[in-house]
């Protein structure tokens, strides 16, 4: 199908937005679409089962000659679901749990542009455990352009004024340090768009930029709320919401799933180095603060989700968005059920 004809077909903008500089418009909805058409469940690349040929060779019968005889190539590592890394270092977890995924190369491409999306809910320094780690977001950034981005840029629509929350958190600077753009969105940068599966919310006005870039990647923070219990990656999808957010919270356990039936990241990593284990998700003071020093990564974000209730002693029922998501197709939840690789960078 045309790129332009699928734009039309999900109604997400008119003729003149899918032209001239927003050609892009539907890269995530394209790369969304061809997760849903794995199955229900949206589930990672795995390597190493056998192509044809290598089938067929094991099934004939062996020949007299040795010479002749093509040796079986090794299986591949299985890539998991869900790869789990703690250290000290953030930067390391990172890189670790990428490893295990297959690598950065296997979301960005050469010449991609990407787009990651961060916590920046408010202007609050790193150690309160409100705002992404900033170390955790620039390695994101160093790591896309060593796999070949071209562009990378760094966004959130904060409840408060965006530069101040992008410079107090401390991720501006890093963004900066490694190259990456931060772009403060504005009112021009929220197109309505709709979300043919969504159940209670049927279209809303989102951040273009998410869905221009060739690869969006998202990147919350672990941390409780107030209404959600925890904020994680689905919830963090908030913040490509424009308008006015606080209708969301009405019913949110169904219309977050809504959301993440339209949005579908490729790669998903939660920051878990500090987490938030009261008074979120704006915070208090460093007595609400945890120190799992951990990254969980992967493809499905309730996956990862239900994998980062444990982190606060909680199960994955416990969560009604979690609960709908699972039975509307949006991911695994059953821990039991995933392959999880963890370790120590």
């Amino acid at each position: 199908m045309e790129r332009r004809e699928f734009c039309r077909y999900l109604g997400i903008c008119g003729l003149a937005a899918c032209t001239g500089g927003l050609t892009g418009c539907a890269r995530l909805l394209d790369w969304s679409e061809s997760q849903r058409g794995q199955g229900a469940v949206l589930r990672p690349f795995r390597a190493g089962e056998p192509t044809p040929s290598v089938a067929a060779t094991q099934s004939e019968e062996p020949t007299a000659s040795a010479e002749t005889t093509e040796p079986t190539p090794p299986a591949a590592p299985v890539i998991p679901d869900l790869a789990v890394y703690r250290g000290n270092n953030p930067a390391a977890n990172v890189r670790a749990a990428l490893a295990a995924l297959g690598g950065m190369e296997r979301f960005v491409k050469r010449g991609a542009r990407v787009a990651i999306k961060p916590n920046l809910l408010t202007a609050r320094a790193p150690e309160y455990a409100v705002t992404t780690n900033p170390t955790v977001v620039a390695t994101l950034v160093t790591m896309a352009y060593e796999a070949g981005a071209r562009d990378v840029v760094v966004f959130d629509r904060p409840t408060g004024p965006p530069r101040n929350a992008y410079e107090v958190s401390g991720i501006a600077a890093a963004v900066n340090k490694a190259d990456g753009r931060m772009k403060v969105l504005g009112n021009s940068d929220f197109e309505r768009i709709r979300i043919p599966e969504g159940r209670l919310l049927t279209s809303w006005p989102m951040a273009v930029p998410a869905f221009d870039a060739d690869v969006f990647i998202n990147v919350p923070i672990a941390k409780t709320h107030g209404m959600a219990r925890l904020t994680m990656s689905m919830k963090n999808l908030m913040g490509i919401l424009g308008s006015t957010r606080g209708f969301i919270h009405q019913d949110f356990e169904q219309k977050i799933v809504d959301v993440n039936s339209l949005v579908i990241p490729p790669l998903v990593v939660l920051d878990a180095t500090r987490i938030l284990v009261r008074n979120g998700p704006s915070g208090g003071s460093l007595n609400d603060v945890r120190y799992p020093r951990t990254i969980v990564a992967g493809t499905v974000q309730a996956s990862v989700d239900a994998y980062g209730t444990s982190l606060f002693g909680m199960k994955p029922t416990d969560l009604p968005y979690l609960v709908n998501a699972a039975e509307q197709g949006r991911g695994t939840i059953d821990l039991k059920k995933l392959h999880i690789t963890e370790g120590r960078s």
